[in-house]
């Protein structure tokens, strides 16, 4: 880190002594490269004469969306350096300079994938990706063959002055899917934008001036994130078809954060993405834009420890390495055991006195809730980072009697260890292991936890003959980032170890012979809440009956608690017994009247019995209260489509296009809507986009390859499995890899 680590502190008399300074090395104020000047046509003419308009006529950026006001190319001397923007914003810089954003570019981990697209496909191709990691480069012309742009910017990434030039946003598509305005720090007096750098003094004597030049209301909305936090592989870039490569705004909207959707397990307060990533905090350095002392995090704290690891950013990475342990994000609960030949189960561990004899198989069930993450638990790109479940049963002398989860001395998971990943194939059934999205064809599994969900995991152990107790068993979930055989394509087997933190644990003690109820610790669920977790678990891995008996147990804690007798009513759904799904949904209703959730699926069971206008009026009632909720709108346009209201469904799947642009269920239904009202370009772009969008029926086969290939983790892909390894245990782990946050560097 640079000097400015040592700057002063934030106080008044010190912004008004830099007030003084900054008036006396002010730069000239620049007013050229406009969006009609002539020193940009001069410009794009000239880059136009060379560029590679490879996915049609001018066309910037596809296989990416970023765009320019204009549409044309612009100088990079249009867009100033953060050095410029830290004269005022300090706090804002230092933050920056360490933080994912400013590095998006340049890190080695970026840098080999998209180095194989452009060695492999060409240089066009990288569009896609830096789009967003790198748009500057996109919008003035440099990614193109034998280009002579001046790339000096590449050093910073995504800078102050592309975030804060956007002027509006396209969809939420992502793939940078914003439209940037050419960079400007302040508006003159009639509101049009000054292009280039401005004197401090002018900047300092109007800051309503600048502050409407670099800030706009959607900034602090979750939609500017999906600008690039949600993206896709289009059939320009793989030559395939469109594939979803990662949704996290989709998720953040699905999730109990956003107040958006009435079929989330659990409620919380609204909180947006930048509410999580970009809390306020004091400010510790003079910035202008601190507001009662504190700023906006420009940090964008994450799960990123790779990158600071990386280039020695140690405050960065100890405030991310704090950021994932303080969050209360996970909840860990080994929720019951299950002795060989006993069908009986132990639950919740804890609450009930229970007999524990040695020599004899035990099953621990653990269950992990995402509780308080806006997304899933991995999100983005999956197969780069590594979340798993880490389980240990010790004796009483500390030694390892199952462990499952390790690290091997080279830094490799244990591959039969339970992770929140996924496995992309390409064409030949091979796992996509060097980041190659454009080879994607299909994806083997996904043990990704979406917000609000729990997962259940099963692990089988014996317990010695001669043990004597007390044994321990722990359960942990880990988080590495990047995945060690990646950091291997990376660097070569020769690197550093990078580090692992714990993101929860929970720790249990089990007596030989008879166990008490014990009190629970300060992080447990209460029990009602501990039997709804592991119903969710079973409900996701189509285990119907142990769900229904899991989600009775919440009616019988909580009588009072409405969502155990939706989520009853949501089993017998999905188990295809309507009939019986409407007593609990019914008695939902009673005890909140008009309650969203209930009242959809009330409405499936209206509908599988016939009763097409009180499905209609519950679905009304759902949109009434949830005009952006995906699932309403996609089944309401349904009903409507039934029914042969024609215009009524068209209106609900447009509605519902708005909210997600690449909806299949909205591609398919207008296509018919559409040839039905006579509109048969609009039908036939619909069906274009179905055609593109839907799953490839040939899909599943390369994901079979792949899990023939690779039985040590096929069962990953079995939504009930069990990890068991009876015989064995590690010789040598890794001392010292998880929980504690570190490395060697």
């Amino acid at each position: 880190m640079n000097s400015r680590t040592a700057r002063t502190r934030f106080s008044v008399g010190g912004l008004f002594l830099r007030f003084l300074l900054l008036i006396a090395t002010a730069p000239f104020t620049i007013r050229a490269q406009s969006s009609e000047s002539p020193e940009r046509k001069n410009y794009s003419d000239e880059i136009r004469k060379t560029y590679n308009f490879l996915f049609g006529k001018d066309n910037l950026s596809l296989p990416g969306n970023a765009a320019i006001v204009g549409n044309d190319f612009i100088q990079p001397g249009a867009f100033p350096e953060a050095e410029y923007c830290a004269h005022c914003h300090d706090e804002a810089y230092s933050q920056w300079r360490q933080a994912l954003h400013s590095n998006s570019f340049r890190t080695p981990f970026y840098r080999t994938s998209v180095n194989i697209l452009v060695r492999t496909k060409g240089i066009e191709f990288s569009r896609h990706c830096d789009s967003c990691h790198n748009p500057i480069g996109v919008l003035t012309g440099a990614l193109t063959s034998d280009s002579h742009v001046d790339r000096a910017f590449d050093k910073d990434g995504l800078t102050c002055t592309t975030c804060h030039s956007i002027q509006r946003l396209q969809s939420t598509s992502g793939n940078g899917g914003f439209v940037m305005g050419v960079p400007a720090v302040m508006v003159d007096e009639n509101g049009n934008r000054i292009p280039g750098q401005v004197q401090f003094g002018e900047i300092l004597e109007h800051p309503e001036r600048h502050s409407k030049a670099v800030m706009q209301p959607f900034y602090r909305t979750p939609e500017f994130c999906a600008a690039c936090h949600k993206a896709n592989l289009p059939n320009p870039l793989n030559e395939y078809k469109f594939i979803r490569a990662f949704t996290v705004f989709d998720e953040w909207q699905n999730s109990k954060f956003s107040k958006r959707n009435p079929l989330t397990f659990y409620s919380a307060d609204f909180t947006s993405c930048q509410g999580c990533h970009m809390r306020r905090a004091p400010a510790t350095l003079a910035d202008y834009g601190a507001k009662g002392g504190t700023f906006a995090s420009h940090r964008w704290l994450a799960g990123n420890t790779a990158v600071p690891y990386y280039y020695g950013f140690d405050e960065q990475l100890q405030k991310t390495i704090e950021f994932l342990k303080a969050g209360n994000f996970l909840n860990v609960d080994i929720f019951a055991l299950k002795k060989a030949g006993d069908d009986n189960m132990i639950a919740p561990l804890g609450s009930v006195p229970f007999q524990l004899e040695p020599s004899g198989a035990v099953t621990a069930y653990v269950v992990i809730q995402n509780k308080n993450i806006g997304h899933s638990l991995i999100p983005e790109v999956r197969d780069l980072y590594e979340a798993w479940v880490e389980v240990t049963v010790k004796d009483a002398a500390g030694n390892d009697i199952y462990h499952s989860g390790f690290l091997k001395p080279d830094g490799m998971l244990d591959t039969r260890a339970h992770s929140f990943t996924n496995r992309p194939v390409n064409l030949s059934g091979e796992f996509v292991d060097n980041h190659k999205v454009w080879t994607i064809h299909s994806m083997a599994y996904d043990n990704s936890i979406q917000s609000g969900r729990s997962a259940l995991v099963r692990y089988e152990f014996r317990i010695p003959p001669d043990a004597k107790g007390p044994l321990s068993i722990t359960a942990r979930v880990n988080y590495r980032h990047l995945r060690q055989s990646y950091l291997n394509n990376v660097f070569g087997t020769d690197h550093p170890l990078y580090p692992v933190v714990e993101l929860a644990s929970r720790t249990r003690v089990l007596n030989m012979g008879m166990n008490d109820p014990t009190p629970p610790a300060p992080n447990d669920n209460q029990d009602w809440m501990r039997w709804n977790n592991v119903g969710i678990g079973y409900l996701d891995q189509q285990q119907y009956s142990d769900a229904i008996a899991a989600f009775e147990q919440v009616t019988r804690l909580r009588p009072d608690y409405e969502d155990g007798y939706v989520n009853l009513g949501l089993t017998y759904i999905e188990w295809e017994k309507y009939s019986s799904a409407r007593p609990p949904l019914e008695k939902a209703l009673q005890l909140h009247p008009d309650y969203a959730r209930a009242l959809y699926y009330l409405a499936l069971v209206e509908r599988r019995e016939g009763h097409p206008e009180s499905e209609v009026a519950d679905l009304q009632r759902v949109v009434e209260q949830f005009p952006q909720s995906r699932d309403a709108r996609r089944e309401l346009g349904i009903a409507y489509y039934q029914q042969h209201r024609t215009d009524d469904a068209v209106a609900q799947f447009q509605a519902l296009q708005a909210i997600d642009p690449d909806d299949l269920a909205a591609h398919y239904n207008l296509a018919i809507l559409y040839r039905r009202k006579g509109m048969k370009a609009e039908a036939a772009a619909q069906a274009a986009l179905y055609a593109t969008k839907r799953i490839d029926p040939e899909a599943p086969t390369y994901s079979l390859d792949f899990l023939r290939k690779h039985p040590e983790i096929s069962t990953e892909s079995v939504p009930w499995h069990m990890h068991t390894d009876l015989n064995s245990v590690p010789a040598s782990t890794h001392a010292g890899a998880a929980g504690n946050g570190t490395g060697q560097r």
